[in-house]
């Protein structure tokens, strides 16, 4: 057994102070308790509030390679998220496994530098350049369970079933390696992808439609009602308002409409971005259980719109949060980023009732569990893996707050600087800002930019 005692530890019900962990060989918290332990030999003291690791729930883990770099608008032209799409594909079809594994295990590190300790991969980029199958079809998928080990971030793989470029329109080249043809491909990529992660303790399996567009409808509701019945699902809906228009031509029905119409929706649904919706389609969507997953910054980034937030809450619905395209991976700007932009539309401060802070963080790690298909107990339990992100209780502003405060001082002020180090499993992975397979990791993405010459 290995013990630590921090200042505080964050529970759903508030700080426990101080905080005695005790962790087994396999990473499980096996004592926790504001009490020493009887038979510690050693402990690690550590000057810091242990809060639980986060959960990403949407990641599309090569775009970091262009991140930023689709920020260049000439003048007197129009730049949105479809011209946005054409950068992204020219990222897409010029990696390889070797370049998609070392950036994945780039960003993953950078993710646990921040302070996640577990990332849906939402992961459609399958085939060779030529929109091949590898010889070996959960090829990239194998890739970027390595990237995660190397990292040291648990990972929820999540195939993705893409099949078209819009509402009844067949793919486009510039797709080829994203494309199952039908369902029956796509479950065959599936199998492969779940014999990868079930050789790997810290890899998980979900799965996937891309989107409605994607998608043929019957093939949409062929894919859930015939795929795992155990698994998370995962699925774009309603992101951009060309999409919505498009699905009311194509169908007569809005997309989030046709979906809860359609779909038995329930809380193995994890609906990302949700953006554009009507009264009646939140309000379903609060009611049914399922959970939305938001990614302010990448939702910002590329001109998206603005997710009903205060509404939804008021209504009961749950959400979690992802990075997206990575052009942010700060935990507590997400949060902070959905927060004020409601703010900012309703004029008002009180987005959330209540502690604020705590509400975003209660709410995040519990249904970021649900995503990644884990179970929710509390923020730390017996028999749970210890994972946690740490913060300096000796910087200068948390170090005069009261614990009543704390958790706001952290949230609404804090930048990764504040970060000391991030435990996985009950072992650091990240110390004072340094991530322990940091140097051979940053090497190999060195080598991969180099190579690609897009920056």
């Amino acid at each position: 057994m290995n013990y630590f005692r921090f200042k505080s530890l964050l529970q759903k019900n508030g700080w426990l102070t101080p905080a005695y962990v005790g962790v087994d060989g396999n990473g499980m918290i096996q004592y926790l308790s504001d009490q020493p332990p009887q038979d510690s030999i050693t402990t690690e003291s550590v000057l810091g509030f242990a809060l639980p690791g986060f959960q990403n729930a949407h990641s599309h883990a090569f775009q970091y390679a262009m991140a930023g770099l689709a920020e260049n608008h000439p003048a007197e032209t129009s730049d949105d998220f479809w011209t946005w799409r054409e950068a992204m594909y020219q990222c897409a079809l010029s990696v390889d496994p070797d370049q998609v594994e070392a950036i994945a295990a780039m960003l993953y590190a950078e993710m646990i530098r921040h302070g996640y300790t577990q990332v849906a991969e939402f992961h459609y980029l399958h085939h060779d350049k030529e929109g091949k199958p590898y010889h070996h079809l959960a090829e990239m998928g194998e890739r970027l369970v390595a990237a995660a080990k190397t990292a040291g971030i648990k990972i929820t793989l999540v195939p993705v079933f893409y099949q078209r470029a819009n509402f009844g329109v067949d793919f486009n080249p510039r797709q080829r390696r994203f494309i199952s043809k039908s369902a029956e491909e796509y479950f065959r990529l599936l199998e492969a992808s779940k014999e990868i992660t079930h050789q790997h303790d810290h890899a998980s399996l979900a799965f996937s439609v891309h989107s409605l567009r994607a998608v043929d409808l019957n093939e949409v509701i062929a894919t859930f009602h015939q795929g795992p019945k155990d698994l998370p699902f995962h699925l774009h809906v309603s992101e951009q308002r060309k999409e919505v228009e498009d699905c009311l031509a194509y169908c007569k029905k809005r997309p989030m409409q046709w979906l809860l119409e359609n779909l038995p929706v329930n809380e193995r649904f994890h609906l990302v971005h949700s953006t554009h919706l009507d009264d009646n389609e939140l309000q379903q969507l609060a009611k049914s259980g399922a959970n939305v997953v938001l990614c302010p910054s990448t939702e910002g980034n590329l001109g998206d719109g603005i997710f009903r937030m205060k509404e939804y809450v008021k209504w009961g619905g749950h959400w979690s949060i992802g990075t997206d395209s990575h052009i942010g991976i700060n935990p507590f700007e997400e949060f902070r980023m959905i927060d004020y932009r409601q703010r900012l539309v309703t004029n008002q401060r009180n987005t959330f009732e209540g502690d604020a802070a705590a509400y975003l963080v209660n709410e995040e790690i519990e249904s970021g569990r649900k995503a990644m298909g884990i179970p929710y107990n509390d923020h730390f339990a017996v028999g749970q893996a210890f994972d946690a992100v740490v913060f300096n209780s000796e910087s200068h502003l948390v170090a005069n707050t009261s614990e009543r405060n704390l958790l706001a001082t952290l949230l609404y002020t804090s930048d990764s600087s504040r970060v000391m180090g991030t435990i996985v499993n009950g072992k650091w992975v990240v110390k004072n800002q340094h991530h322990k397979a940091g140097h051979e990791i940053k090497m190999k993405f060195n080598r991969a930019m180099q190579q690609l010459k897009t920056r």
